[in-house]
Protein backbone atom coordinates (compact mmCIF):
# COMPACT_ATOMS: atom_id res chain seq x y z
CA UNK A 1 0.00 0.00 0.00
CA UNK A 2 2.96 2.20 0.80
CA UNK A 3 4.37 1.82 -2.76
CA UNK A 4 0.50 2.41 -4.33
CA UNK A 5 0.65 5.86 -2.33
CA UNK A 6 3.33 6.77 -4.39
CA UNK A 7 0.59 7.73 -7.24
CA UNK A 8 -0.67 10.00 -4.68
CA UNK A 9 2.20 12.32 -5.05
CA UNK A 10 1.06 12.82 -9.07
CA UNK A 11 -2.22 13.66 -8.64
CA UNK A 12 -3.55 17.17 -9.08
CA UNK A 13 -7.00 17.03 -7.66
CA UNK A 14 -7.64 16.82 -3.52
CA UNK A 15 -10.71 14.87 -4.58
CA UNK A 16 -8.97 12.30 -6.61
CA UNK A 17 -6.83 11.47 -3.83
CA UNK A 18 -9.23 11.47 -1.45
CA UNK A 19 -10.94 8.76 -3.50
CA UNK A 20 -7.85 6.73 -4.10
CA UNK A 21 -6.83 6.35 -0.27
CA UNK A 22 -10.65 5.19 0.02
CA UNK A 23 -10.08 2.73 -2.64
CA UNK A 24 -7.42 1.22 -0.60
CA UNK A 25 -8.27 1.12 2.69
CA UNK A 26 -11.73 -0.51 1.30
CA UNK A 27 -9.35 -3.41 0.80
CA UNK A 28 -10.18 -4.72 4.82
CA UNK A 29 -14.05 -2.88 4.86
CA UNK A 30 -16.07 -5.67 6.87
CA UNK A 31 -13.46 -8.47 6.80
CA UNK A 32 -13.34 -10.27 9.95
CA UNK A 33 -9.89 -11.30 12.03
CA UNK A 34 -9.72 -14.52 13.51
CA UNK A 35 -7.63 -11.94 16.35
CA UNK A 36 -8.47 -8.32 16.61
CA UNK A 37 -10.31 -5.56 15.06
CA UNK A 38 -9.19 -5.39 10.97
CA UNK A 39 -9.05 -1.73 11.66
CA UNK A 40 -7.06 -1.61 14.62
CA UNK A 41 -4.73 -4.59 13.03
CA UNK A 42 -4.59 -3.61 9.66
CA UNK A 43 -5.31 0.17 9.74
CA UNK A 44 -3.54 1.44 12.27
CA UNK A 45 -0.79 -0.95 11.48
CA UNK A 46 -0.36 0.64 7.92
CA UNK A 47 -0.11 4.20 9.52
CA UNK A 48 2.56 2.63 11.81
CA UNK A 49 4.12 1.70 9.02
CA UNK A 50 4.26 4.52 6.97
CA UNK A 51 5.10 6.34 9.95
CA UNK A 52 8.82 4.68 10.38
CA UNK A 53 9.15 5.00 6.08
CA UNK A 54 9.04 8.91 6.38
CA UNK A 55 8.86 9.06 2.84
CA UNK A 56 7.13 11.58 0.86
CA UNK A 57 4.67 8.84 -0.42
CA UNK A 58 4.37 8.03 3.21
CA UNK A 59 3.20 11.43 4.52
CA UNK A 60 0.86 11.83 1.42
CA UNK A 61 -0.94 8.75 3.00
CA UNK A 62 -0.87 9.96 6.35
CA UNK A 63 -2.47 13.16 5.57
CA UNK A 64 -5.05 11.32 3.87
CA UNK A 65 -5.71 8.96 6.69
CA UNK A 66 -5.93 11.38 9.11
CA UNK A 67 -9.06 12.73 7.17
CA UNK A 68 -10.25 9.44 6.32
CA UNK A 69 -9.53 6.92 8.59
CA UNK A 70 -11.44 5.60 11.78
CA UNK A 71 -10.88 8.09 14.93
CA UNK A 72 -8.22 6.17 16.46
CA UNK A 73 -6.44 6.24 12.63
CA UNK A 74 -7.28 9.76 12.24
CA UNK A 75 -5.45 10.58 15.57
CA UNK A 76 -2.50 8.44 15.28
CA UNK A 77 -1.50 9.19 11.42
CA UNK A 78 -1.81 13.25 12.13
CA UNK A 79 0.60 13.37 15.01
CA UNK A 80 3.12 11.22 12.89
CA UNK A 81 2.31 13.59 9.77
CA UNK A 82 2.76 16.13 11.48
CA UNK A 83 6.37 14.92 12.86
CA UNK A 84 6.99 14.28 9.21
CA UNK A 85 6.72 18.19 8.54
CA UNK A 86 8.75 19.20 10.79
CA UNK A 87 11.47 16.81 9.36
CA UNK A 88 10.69 18.82 5.90
CA UNK A 89 9.01 15.91 4.05
CA UNK A 90 8.02 17.12 0.35
CA UNK A 91 4.20 16.91 0.54
CA UNK A 92 1.91 17.29 -2.80
CA UNK A 93 0.13 21.12 -3.06
CA UNK A 94 -3.49 19.94 -3.30
CA UNK A 95 -2.46 18.24 0.73
CA UNK A 96 -3.98 21.80 2.30
CA UNK A 97 -7.37 20.79 0.31
CA UNK A 98 -7.59 17.89 2.04
CA UNK A 99 -11.22 17.33 3.18
CA UNK A 100 -12.10 20.71 3.65
CA UNK A 101 -15.20 20.93 1.83
CA UNK A 102 -18.63 22.66 2.29
CA UNK A 103 -22.11 21.67 1.27
CA UNK A 104 -24.05 22.46 -1.06
CA UNK A 105 -27.00 20.59 -1.06
CA UNK A 106 -28.61 17.50 0.17
CA UNK A 107 -31.39 15.56 -1.76
CA UNK A 108 -33.55 12.45 -1.59
CA UNK A 109 -35.75 11.02 -4.05
CA UNK A 110 -37.63 7.86 -2.72
CA UNK A 111 -39.56 5.72 -4.09
CA UNK A 112 -43.82 5.46 -3.33
CA UNK A 113 -43.47 1.95 -1.55
CA UNK A 114 -40.78 2.70 1.06
CA UNK A 115 -38.25 0.50 -0.01
CA UNK A 116 -35.65 2.77 -0.62
CA UNK A 117 -33.95 6.64 -0.36
CA UNK A 118 -31.39 7.52 -2.68
CA UNK A 119 -29.45 10.49 -0.80
CA UNK A 120 -27.59 12.92 -2.62
CA UNK A 121 -25.27 15.39 -1.06
CA UNK A 122 -23.13 17.58 -2.86
CA UNK A 123 -19.99 19.58 -2.15
CA UNK A 124 -17.28 22.03 -3.02
CA UNK A 125 -13.61 22.36 -1.91
CA UNK A 126 -14.01 25.35 0.30
CA UNK A 127 -12.26 28.67 -1.26
CA UNK A 128 -12.04 26.80 -5.11
CA UNK A 129 -14.51 28.23 -7.88
CA UNK A 130 -13.41 25.66 -10.33
CA UNK A 131 -16.52 23.20 -11.56
CA UNK A 132 -14.22 20.19 -11.53
CA UNK A 133 -14.05 20.69 -7.62
CA UNK A 134 -17.66 19.80 -7.08
CA UNK A 135 -19.07 16.52 -6.69
CA UNK A 136 -21.38 14.41 -5.18
CA UNK A 137 -21.82 11.76 -2.41
CA UNK A 138 -24.85 8.95 -3.48
CA UNK A 139 -25.87 6.28 -0.84
CA UNK A 140 -28.66 3.82 -1.31
CA UNK A 141 -30.16 3.25 1.79
CA UNK A 142 -32.71 0.00 1.72
CA UNK A 143 -35.64 -0.15 4.09
CA UNK A 144 -35.98 -3.84 3.27
CA UNK A 145 -32.59 -4.78 4.87
CA UNK A 146 -33.30 -2.67 7.92
CA UNK A 147 -31.98 0.59 7.04
CA UNK A 148 -28.78 -0.21 5.80
CA UNK A 149 -26.35 1.79 3.18
CA UNK A 150 -26.71 -0.65 0.75
CA UNK A 151 -24.79 1.50 -2.27
CA UNK A 152 -22.26 4.76 -2.24
CA UNK A 153 -20.35 5.92 -4.99
CA UNK A 154 -19.63 9.48 -6.11
CA UNK A 155 -20.19 11.71 -9.13
CA UNK A 156 -18.66 15.42 -10.79
CA UNK A 157 -21.48 15.71 -12.70
CA UNK A 158 -23.51 17.30 -10.17
CA UNK A 159 -25.65 19.33 -12.00
CA UNK A 160 -26.24 16.36 -14.59
CA UNK A 161 -27.38 13.91 -12.02
CA UNK A 162 -29.70 16.46 -9.87
CA UNK A 163 -31.18 17.53 -13.29
CA UNK A 164 -31.80 13.51 -13.96
CA UNK A 165 -33.20 12.82 -10.62
CA UNK A 166 -35.80 15.39 -11.37
CA UNK A 167 -36.47 14.41 -14.37
CA UNK A 168 -37.62 10.43 -13.01
CA UNK A 169 -39.61 11.81 -10.34
CA UNK A 170 -41.80 14.12 -12.37
CA UNK A 171 -42.46 11.40 -15.02
CA UNK A 172 -43.02 8.78 -12.52
CA UNK A 173 -45.76 9.06 -10.31
CA UNK A 174 -44.13 5.97 -8.47
CA UNK A 175 -41.17 8.27 -7.42
CA UNK A 176 -40.24 11.05 -5.44
CA UNK A 177 -37.95 13.81 -5.50
CA UNK A 178 -36.70 16.60 -3.24
CA UNK A 179 -34.37 18.43 -0.92
CA UNK A 180 -33.78 18.08 2.63
CA UNK A 181 -31.50 19.90 5.07
CA UNK A 182 -28.17 18.94 5.62
CA UNK A 183 -28.23 18.00 9.19
CA UNK A 184 -31.39 15.65 8.39
CA UNK A 185 -29.12 14.23 5.60
CA UNK A 186 -26.31 13.71 7.59
CA UNK A 187 -28.76 12.02 10.57
CA UNK A 188 -30.30 9.63 7.90
CA UNK A 189 -27.09 8.85 6.51
CA UNK A 190 -25.43 8.11 9.78
CA UNK A 191 -27.86 5.58 10.73
CA UNK A 192 -27.37 4.02 7.64
CA UNK A 193 -24.05 3.12 7.35
CA UNK A 194 -24.09 2.24 11.30
CA UNK A 195 -26.68 -0.13 10.39
CA UNK A 196 -24.58 -1.46 7.25
CA UNK A 197 -21.85 -2.08 10.22
CA UNK A 198 -23.55 -3.43 12.48
CA UNK A 199 -25.36 -5.65 9.99
CA UNK A 200 -21.93 -6.99 8.82
CA UNK A 201 -20.56 -7.84 12.52
CA UNK A 202 -22.77 -10.86 12.23
CA UNK A 203 -21.38 -13.87 10.88
CA UNK A 204 -23.58 -13.19 7.75
CA UNK A 205 -22.03 -10.27 5.53
CA UNK A 206 -23.86 -7.15 4.51
CA UNK A 207 -25.53 -7.21 1.47
CA UNK A 208 -24.01 -4.48 -0.02
CA UNK A 209 -22.98 -3.73 -3.70
CA UNK A 210 -19.19 -4.72 -4.90
CA UNK A 211 -18.02 -0.77 -4.94
CA UNK A 212 -19.35 0.32 -1.21
CA UNK A 213 -16.55 -0.75 0.63
CA UNK A 214 -14.63 1.39 -1.72
CA UNK A 215 -16.47 3.95 -1.36
CA UNK A 216 -17.18 3.54 2.97
CA UNK A 217 -14.23 5.61 4.33
CA UNK A 218 -14.88 8.79 1.66
CA UNK A 219 -18.86 8.22 2.37
CA UNK A 220 -17.88 8.50 6.31
CA UNK A 221 -15.70 11.44 6.28
CA UNK A 222 -18.28 13.10 4.00
CA UNK A 223 -21.37 12.73 6.39
CA UNK A 224 -18.66 14.09 8.98
CA UNK A 225 -18.80 17.43 6.80
CA UNK A 226 -22.29 17.85 7.39
CA UNK A 227 -23.88 19.75 10.09
CA UNK A 228 -25.24 17.90 12.94
CA UNK A 229 -28.07 18.66 15.40
CA UNK A 230 -31.45 17.09 13.53
CA UNK A 231 -33.28 13.66 13.98
CA UNK A 232 -33.09 11.34 10.63
CA UNK A 233 -36.20 12.11 8.84
CA UNK A 234 -38.55 9.36 9.19
CA UNK A 235 -38.80 6.80 6.74
CA UNK A 236 -42.14 7.19 3.96
CA UNK A 237 -45.12 5.88 5.70
CA UNK A 238 -43.99 6.14 9.18
CA UNK A 239 -45.77 6.60 12.50
CA UNK A 240 -46.12 6.68 15.77
CA UNK A 241 -45.17 3.32 17.58
CA UNK A 242 -47.65 1.27 17.89
CA UNK A 243 -48.61 -0.74 21.17
CA UNK A 244 -50.12 -3.94 21.89
CA UNK A 245 -53.58 -2.28 21.90
CA UNK A 246 -53.26 -0.22 18.48
CA UNK A 247 -52.02 -3.19 16.51
CA UNK A 248 -54.85 -5.41 17.73
CA UNK A 249 -57.25 -2.55 16.90
CA UNK A 250 -55.35 -2.02 13.63
CA UNK A 251 -56.05 -5.81 13.24
CA UNK A 252 -59.50 -5.49 13.97
CA UNK A 253 -59.95 -2.93 10.84
CA UNK A 254 -58.76 -4.92 9.04
CA UNK A 255 -60.73 -7.69 9.35
CA UNK A 256 -64.21 -5.79 9.20
CA UNK A 257 -63.09 -4.12 6.22
CA UNK A 258 -64.19 -5.17 2.52
CA UNK A 259 -60.41 -5.81 1.54
CA UNK A 260 -60.52 -9.00 4.06
CA UNK A 261 -64.48 -10.10 3.24
CA UNK A 262 -63.51 -12.96 1.27
CA UNK A 263 -61.17 -14.68 3.50
CA UNK A 264 -63.14 -18.06 4.46
CA UNK A 265 -61.18 -19.00 7.85
CA UNK A 266 -61.79 -15.85 10.01
CA UNK A 267 -59.69 -17.70 12.94
CA UNK A 268 -56.49 -18.05 11.08
CA UNK A 269 -57.15 -14.61 8.83
CA UNK A 270 -56.55 -12.95 12.19
CA UNK A 271 -53.76 -14.88 13.74
CA UNK A 272 -51.95 -14.25 10.19
CA UNK A 273 -53.09 -10.70 9.90
CA UNK A 274 -51.32 -10.30 13.79
CA UNK A 275 -47.89 -11.87 12.07
CA UNK A 276 -48.12 -9.16 8.71
CA UNK A 277 -48.70 -6.03 11.26
CA UNK A 278 -45.76 -7.73 14.12
CA UNK A 279 -43.79 -7.98 11.05
CA UNK A 280 -44.37 -4.02 9.67
CA UNK A 281 -43.82 -2.92 13.27
CA UNK A 282 -40.83 -5.11 14.71
CA UNK A 283 -38.84 -5.20 11.32
CA UNK A 284 -39.66 -2.14 9.06
CA UNK A 285 -39.16 0.76 11.85
CA UNK A 286 -43.17 0.81 12.54
CA UNK A 287 -44.38 0.71 9.47
CA UNK A 288 -46.82 -2.02 9.31
CA UNK A 289 -49.26 -0.34 6.66
CA UNK A 290 -46.23 -0.35 3.78
CA UNK A 291 -46.57 -2.66 1.16
CA UNK A 292 -44.48 -3.33 -1.71
CA UNK A 293 -43.09 -6.33 -4.16
CA UNK A 294 -40.21 -6.61 -2.00
CA UNK A 295 -41.32 -6.24 1.25
CA UNK A 296 -44.40 -9.09 0.76
CA UNK A 297 -41.62 -11.42 -1.14
CA UNK A 298 -39.13 -11.56 2.34
CA UNK A 299 -42.28 -11.89 4.59
CA UNK A 300 -43.50 -14.13 2.78
CA UNK A 301 -40.20 -16.27 1.69
CA UNK A 302 -37.49 -15.41 4.51
CA UNK A 303 -38.79 -14.09 7.47
CA UNK A 304 -42.24 -16.15 7.84
CA UNK A 305 -40.10 -19.61 7.35
CA UNK A 306 -37.20 -18.86 9.90
CA UNK A 307 -39.38 -17.12 12.50
CA UNK A 308 -43.28 -18.32 13.03
CA UNK A 309 -44.60 -21.63 13.63
CA UNK A 310 -48.14 -21.66 11.62
CA UNK A 311 -50.55 -23.62 11.67
CA UNK A 312 -51.63 -25.88 8.81
CA UNK A 313 -54.34 -23.72 8.10
CA UNK A 314 -52.30 -20.73 8.71
CA UNK A 315 -50.25 -21.77 6.39
CA UNK A 316 -52.89 -22.17 3.76
CA UNK A 317 -54.21 -18.78 4.84
CA UNK A 318 -51.57 -16.34 4.48
CA UNK A 319 -50.69 -15.58 1.02
CA UNK A 320 -54.71 -15.01 0.80
CA UNK A 321 -54.31 -12.57 3.83
CA UNK A 322 -51.13 -10.89 2.76
CA UNK A 323 -53.09 -9.89 -0.52
CA UNK A 324 -56.47 -8.64 1.34
CA UNK A 325 -53.88 -6.91 3.64
CA UNK A 326 -52.09 -5.09 0.49
CA UNK A 327 -55.37 -3.70 -1.02
CA UNK A 328 -56.23 -2.44 2.67
CA UNK A 329 -52.32 -0.88 3.35
CA UNK A 330 -52.50 0.40 -0.27
CA UNK A 331 -56.01 2.33 0.42
CA UNK A 332 -54.71 4.14 4.02
CA UNK A 333 -51.24 4.99 2.28
CA UNK A 334 -52.30 6.47 -0.76
CA UNK A 335 -50.34 3.97 -2.76
CA UNK A 336 -50.59 4.44 -6.69
CA UNK A 337 -52.79 1.86 -8.40
CA UNK A 338 -49.40 0.48 -10.24
CA UNK A 339 -47.80 0.06 -7.16
CA UNK A 340 -51.03 -1.98 -5.71
CA UNK A 341 -50.88 -4.22 -9.00
CA UNK A 342 -47.17 -4.66 -8.88
CA UNK A 343 -47.49 -5.94 -5.10
CA UNK A 344 -50.07 -8.26 -6.07
CA UNK A 345 -48.44 -9.70 -8.57
CA UNK A 346 -45.28 -10.13 -6.33
CA UNK A 347 -47.47 -12.02 -3.72
CA UNK A 348 -49.20 -14.35 -6.25
CA UNK A 349 -46.20 -15.47 -7.60
CA UNK A 350 -44.66 -16.34 -4.16
CA UNK A 351 -47.30 -18.23 -3.33
CA UNK A 352 -46.38 -20.54 -4.87
CA UNK A 353 -42.82 -20.66 -3.51
CA UNK A 354 -44.38 -19.88 0.12
CA UNK A 355 -45.51 -23.73 -0.05
CA UNK A 356 -41.74 -25.21 -0.76
CA UNK A 357 -39.86 -22.52 1.19
CA UNK A 358 -42.38 -23.25 4.43
CA UNK A 359 -41.69 -26.83 6.29
CA UNK A 360 -44.09 -27.34 8.54
CA UNK A 361 -41.63 -28.39 11.84
CA UNK A 362 -44.24 -31.59 12.44
CA UNK A 363 -43.00 -33.06 9.26
CA UNK A 364 -39.66 -33.36 11.00
CA UNK A 365 -41.38 -35.53 13.04
CA UNK A 366 -41.52 -33.65 15.99
CA UNK A 367 -44.77 -33.92 18.49
CA UNK A 368 -46.87 -31.13 18.30
CA UNK A 369 -46.82 -30.97 22.36
CA UNK A 370 -43.63 -30.67 22.30
CA UNK A 371 -43.03 -27.76 19.88
CA UNK A 372 -45.68 -25.66 21.35
CA UNK A 373 -43.06 -26.56 24.94
CA UNK A 374 -39.70 -25.13 22.74
CA UNK A 375 -41.68 -22.74 21.07
CA UNK A 376 -44.15 -21.11 23.11
CA UNK A 377 -43.18 -17.43 21.36
CA UNK A 378 -43.61 -19.29 18.12
CA UNK A 379 -40.17 -18.51 17.17
CA UNK A 380 -38.96 -20.97 14.45
CA UNK A 381 -35.37 -19.80 14.42
CA UNK A 382 -35.30 -20.92 17.93
CA UNK A 383 -35.91 -24.42 17.68
CA UNK A 384 -32.40 -26.40 16.97
CA UNK A 385 -30.88 -24.39 19.61
CA UNK A 386 -33.60 -25.16 22.35
CA UNK A 387 -33.31 -28.87 21.50
CA UNK A 388 -29.63 -28.27 21.81
CA UNK A 389 -30.24 -26.83 25.58
CA UNK A 390 -33.13 -29.41 26.47
CA UNK A 391 -32.58 -32.62 24.50
CA UNK A 392 -34.73 -34.84 27.46
CA UNK A 393 -37.97 -33.70 27.29
CA UNK A 394 -39.81 -36.78 26.40
CA UNK A 395 -40.28 -40.24 28.40
CA UNK A 396 -39.65 -40.47 32.23
CA UNK A 397 -36.94 -40.41 34.19
CA UNK A 398 -37.52 -42.61 37.84
CA UNK A 399 -40.91 -41.12 38.76
CA UNK A 400 -40.92 -37.94 36.64
CA UNK A 401 -42.67 -36.99 33.44
CA UNK A 402 -40.25 -35.41 31.31
CA UNK A 403 -43.41 -34.14 29.11
CA UNK A 404 -44.76 -32.49 31.86
CA UNK A 405 -42.07 -30.61 32.76
CA UNK A 406 -42.12 -26.88 30.87
CA UNK A 407 -38.16 -25.75 29.41
CA UNK A 408 -39.32 -22.44 29.78
CA UNK A 409 -40.06 -22.78 33.61
CA UNK A 410 -36.85 -21.74 35.43
CA UNK A 411 -37.88 -24.60 38.47
CA UNK A 412 -38.60 -27.18 35.29
CA UNK A 413 -35.47 -26.20 34.04
CA UNK A 414 -32.89 -26.87 36.78
CA UNK A 415 -34.80 -30.24 37.14
CA UNK A 416 -34.66 -30.99 33.22
CA UNK A 417 -30.54 -29.86 33.46
CA UNK A 418 -29.96 -32.21 36.64
CA UNK A 419 -31.82 -34.99 34.59
CA UNK A 420 -28.44 -33.84 31.80
CA UNK A 421 -25.97 -34.49 34.44
CA UNK A 422 -27.51 -37.25 36.99
CA UNK A 423 -24.41 -38.93 36.43
CA UNK A 424 -22.53 -36.74 38.03
CA UNK A 425 -24.34 -35.79 41.39
CA UNK A 426 -20.58 -36.81 43.07
CA UNK A 427 -18.58 -33.82 41.93
CA UNK A 428 -17.77 -31.31 44.75
CA UNK A 429 -18.61 -28.57 42.45
CA UNK A 430 -21.83 -29.95 41.27
CA UNK A 431 -24.50 -26.75 41.95
CA UNK A 432 -21.89 -24.50 41.10
CA UNK A 433 -20.84 -26.38 37.48
CA UNK A 434 -25.24 -27.05 37.44
CA UNK A 435 -25.58 -23.15 37.67
CA UNK A 436 -23.21 -22.57 34.44
CA UNK A 437 -25.17 -24.72 32.76
CA UNK A 438 -28.53 -23.34 33.67
CA UNK A 439 -26.75 -20.29 32.45
CA UNK A 440 -26.17 -21.19 29.09
CA UNK A 441 -28.89 -23.16 28.92
CA UNK A 442 -30.97 -19.91 29.56
CA UNK A 443 -29.13 -17.73 26.77
CA UNK A 444 -29.60 -20.25 24.61
CA UNK A 445 -32.85 -20.03 24.72
CA UNK A 446 -33.24 -16.65 24.09
CA UNK A 447 -30.28 -16.87 21.93
CA UNK A 448 -28.74 -14.01 23.75
CA UNK A 449 -25.52 -13.62 22.40
CA UNK A 450 -26.01 -14.91 18.98
CA UNK A 451 -22.58 -15.63 18.61
CA UNK A 452 -23.33 -18.44 21.28
CA UNK A 453 -25.29 -20.48 19.03
CA UNK A 454 -22.73 -19.77 15.85
CA UNK A 455 -20.19 -21.15 18.65
CA UNK A 456 -22.06 -24.05 19.10
CA UNK A 457 -22.57 -24.86 15.49
CA UNK A 458 -19.59 -24.48 14.32
CA UNK A 459 -17.73 -27.33 17.20
CA UNK A 460 -20.63 -30.01 16.96
CA UNK A 461 -19.79 -29.44 12.96
CA UNK A 462 -16.27 -30.93 13.74
CA UNK A 463 -18.11 -33.70 15.55
CA UNK A 464 -17.33 -32.62 19.09
CA UNK A 465 -19.91 -34.15 21.88
CA UNK A 466 -22.72 -31.92 22.80
CA UNK A 467 -21.30 -31.86 26.74
CA UNK A 468 -17.87 -31.15 25.49
CA UNK A 469 -19.47 -27.95 23.33
CA UNK A 470 -21.21 -26.81 26.59
CA UNK A 471 -18.21 -26.92 28.56
CA UNK A 472 -16.37 -24.92 26.09
CA UNK A 473 -19.20 -22.21 26.38
CA UNK A 474 -19.28 -22.29 29.75
CA UNK A 475 -15.43 -22.03 30.29
CA UNK A 476 -15.38 -18.57 27.71
CA UNK A 477 -18.57 -17.55 29.52
CA UNK A 478 -17.00 -17.50 33.28
CA UNK A 479 -13.70 -16.16 32.18
CA UNK A 480 -14.87 -12.99 30.20
CA UNK A 481 -17.94 -12.20 32.80
CA UNK A 482 -20.31 -9.74 32.11
CA UNK A 483 -19.01 -7.82 28.90
CA UNK A 484 -21.08 -8.58 25.81
CA UNK A 485 -18.56 -7.39 23.30
CA UNK A 486 -15.40 -9.06 24.58
CA UNK A 487 -17.78 -12.37 24.87
CA UNK A 488 -19.01 -11.88 21.22
CA UNK A 489 -15.15 -11.60 20.05
CA UNK A 490 -14.34 -14.79 21.74
CA UNK A 491 -16.80 -16.85 20.90
CA UNK A 492 -16.04 -15.61 17.58
CA UNK A 493 -12.43 -16.75 18.12
CA UNK A 494 -13.34 -20.72 18.98
CA UNK A 495 -12.29 -22.47 15.69
CA UNK A 496 -12.19 -26.11 18.00
CA UNK A 497 -12.22 -27.42 21.02
CA UNK A 498 -8.67 -28.32 22.26
CA UNK A 499 -7.19 -32.10 23.00
CA UNK A 500 -8.42 -31.37 26.73
CA UNK A 501 -11.19 -29.29 27.15
CA UNK A 502 -12.55 -27.83 30.43
CA UNK A 503 -15.00 -29.69 32.40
Amino acid sequence: MLLAARELLAVRSPLDAELMVSDMVGAWWGRRLRRGDAEQVLGEGLVDYAAKAGSPAALTLLIALAYLGTARQAAKAEGAALALMERDVARPRWADRLGVVKTNGCFVSRDAYGDQDTVVCTFGYRGADSVEDRHALVVIVDYNMRGIARDAWVSSHVDKLLEQARAEAEGNPMLRFGEIEPQQARALLESAMKATDEYGQRRTAAPVSDSYSAYHAFARSRIKALPPGRKRPAPLHSEAPYSRDRRAMLAAEFLSSDAAEHLSDPSAASRCADHIIDYGCDQDFGRPLRVSPTKCETFLLDWLPRKVMLTTAEQEAVPHVLGAWARFAAGRTGLPDEGLRATLDAVWEATGKFAESYRDPTTFGLDRDLLDRLLPDGDLSALARRVFAFPFLQGTHGEIKLSLLNPADDTDRRILLGIDHAGELDRRDYDEHLAWHEEIAARLWEGDPPQLWEAAQRLLDLGHDRHDVLHVLIEIAERIGDDPEELAIALDDIADIPDEPPV
